[in-house]
């Protein structure tokens, strides 16, 4: 897949011993990744969780178990196998498991509402789900609506021995209150399938690089979930791209230590699945689990613990980081990296950060369609850009217009990305599918771009109606969809507001069927069938909509009106 340079200027811009291009075919699927890994790096640490650390060779052994147990559940091969969870050790032994088992891993975000997971069970067709506890009540509420037959249940204490489990458990539950009642009488927990998966053998399943691993589930622009299909060479790629990426930085820690990962990032979002887990794998690197990024006195608590190199994170969780009061208990001397993606990283925060780690943030970029690397700016840069960097080995970019034919030089475009990451499509929805590949190959990404004479790419302006808030996708239609059940609207429209902590917020316009509809009741509408960033943060009312000619919203005017 080599071209001249001529054809990728951005090659110029890559430090010195990253390669044009990554041999991807050196695994055949990411079973064989993570065998290897369990292999070599058997002695060390490849989780800490809450103070307790957990070897690559007990990752082995209980996702063995944990695969034999799913196995015995008399699910084929490419059977879909959804996890419910946040960053706790359950999470990678469940994917490990998932995998060696011959089946698909769903990543399910654990905040969703009802409505929200049962369209994802359905629409994946997942047979099993593996839970935690605090979120039992979701599934209880939309469970028989759904394919699902099995159901494995985690507690936070599960894996953290006899004492300090039972201590944790009692905190999450009594004094937190994180576990609302919920009754799944056929659930088994996940203790219990470990053990009973111990004494049963494991089929060692036959996996190509061309066999589904994750579905990835992303907003649809018609307010609809879709499921990216990514095959297991489509994420050992994408490994493999970042880790040649991450190289020159990375190769500055002491031989003999062990590279050490903050997981702050949710398992669930594919920036982190790729680059933490998958990564950390191969690489014999050390992944500090944060259950709960939101709590920045516990994060930093917890990172005072450890020597850190590489961290990845949204430009949110550095701002907010780096302005707490107990930032500087944490030894940053030893970052390596810091990579932000997700969402535009602010100027002031990569200042900021600079200043006070010593280590710059390198933005980056991409999609769950894209595993989810794309671009990055050279690790070994030491001033922030304000661009999305250049696109990573193995991986082109181009400029395209409506048509779909190259802009001119100079001129915006939508970004198009082709490489061994991009998905093999929208699971079930080949016309959704179409909409997006063009005949070369090409993923058109529905941002718009710019590049400059270095190859260096800058977005200026999303296709889409996305609203990105805090990283996450949000997709208007859905929002207007569900605000539209509620009795009393008439019409809804929600647009995208620049936001200085989240980048942008939801700002929802109303126009009122019944006069007596109060803010509160939508919010309440809104808590009920949205996950808390889906959720507005303005809420205006009016009488009519702005509209053009043929009755289409104009949601431009929505935006410019605050």
């Amino acid at each position: 897949m080599s071209t001249p340079t001529a054809d990728r200027p951005w090659l110029q811009a890559y430090p010195p011993g990253v390669p044009a291009d990554i041999d991807a075919s050196q695994y055949r699927s990411l079973v064989a990744l993570l065998e290897e890994g369990f292999q070599k790096h058997g002695g060390k640490t490849a989780y800490s969780f809450l103070g307790k650390e957990f070897g690559f060779s007990y990752i082995d052994s209980v996702s063995r178990a944990f695969a034999a147990y799913l196995q015995s559940l008399s699910l084929t091969k490419g059977d879909r196998v959804a996890i419910m969870m946040p960053n706790v050790p359950q999470y990678p032994v469940a994917v490990a498991a998932i995998l060696r088992a011959g089946f698909v891993v769903v990543n399910v975000n654990p905040l969703y509402t009802a409505r929200e997971l049962e369209h994802q069970l359905k629409d994946s067709g997942a047979k099993a789900i593996v839970i935690l506890e605090n979120f039992g009540a979701t599934l209880e509420a939309c469970i028989a609506r759904t394919p699902v037959q099995h159901v494995v249940l985690a507690t936070m204490g599960d894996r953290l021995g006899f004492l300090k489990g039972a201590i944790v458990n009692y905190v999450v539950r009594k004094v937190k209150k994180l576990v609302p009642a919920f009754t799944l009488p056929r659930a088994v927990p996940f203790n219990d399938a470990v053990a009973q998966g111990a004494r049963a053998p494991l089929q060692a399943p036959e996996l190509t690089p061309d066999d589904v691993a994750v579905l990835q589930y992303t907003g649809g622009t018609t307010g609809v979930s879709k499921g990216a299909v990514l095959l297991h060479r489509n994420i050992i790629a994408n490994l493999l791209q970042s880790e040649a990426w991450n190289a020159p930085a990375m190769a500055a820690i002491p031989e003999g230590e062990q590279p050490t990962y903050v997981c702050a990032l949710p398992l669930y979002h594919i920036f982190a699945f790729t680059v933490n887990m998958m990564l950390g794998m191969r690489s014999g690197a050390k992944n500090i689990l944060i259950p709960n990024p939101r709590d920045l006195p516990a994060v930093l608590k917890e990172l005072a613990n450890h020597r850190i190199h590489m961290f990845p994170a949204v430009s949110t969780l550095f701002n907010g980081l780096a302005n707490h009061p107990d930032f500087g208990k944490v030894d940053w001397s030893h970052l390596k990296v810091s990579l932000g993606g997700g969402m535009a990283v602010q100027s002031a925060v990569a200042k900021l950060w600079l200043e006070k780690t010593g280590c710059p943030i390198c933005e980056g970029y991409g999609l769950s369609e894209t595993s989810p690397s794309a671009s990055c700016n050279p690790v070994t840069s030491r001033q922030f850009t304000g661009t999305i960097g250049v696109p990573i080995p193995s991986t082109w970019f181009k400029l395209l217009d409506d048509d779909g034919r190259d802009v001119a030089p100079g001129q915006p475009g939508e970004i198009a990305i082709k490489g061994p990451q991009v998905m093999a499509g929208y699971w079930q929805r080949p016309e959704e599918t179409a909409k997006v590949m063009t005949a070369d190959g090409y993923f058109r990404s529905g941002d718009i771009g710019t590049v400059d004479e270095h190859g260096f790419f800058k977005i200026v302006d999303r296709k889409k109606d996305m609203i990105l808030v805090s990283g996450f996708n949000v997709y208007p239609n859905e929002i207007e969809d569900v605000v539209g059940m509620l009795p009393g609207v008439l019409e809804a429209a929600c647009v995208g507001v620049p936001d200085d902590k989240q980048g942008e917020a939801i700002k929802l316009v109303i126009v009122k069927k019944d006069p007596a509809l109060t803010e509160e009741q939508v919010r309440e509408h809104c808590r009920a069938n949205l996950t808390g960033y889906k959720q507005p943060k303005v809420v205006e009312f009016r009488t009519e909509l702005p509209k053009t000619p043929v009755g289409k919203i104009l949601r431009r005017e929505l935006r410019d009106k605050k």
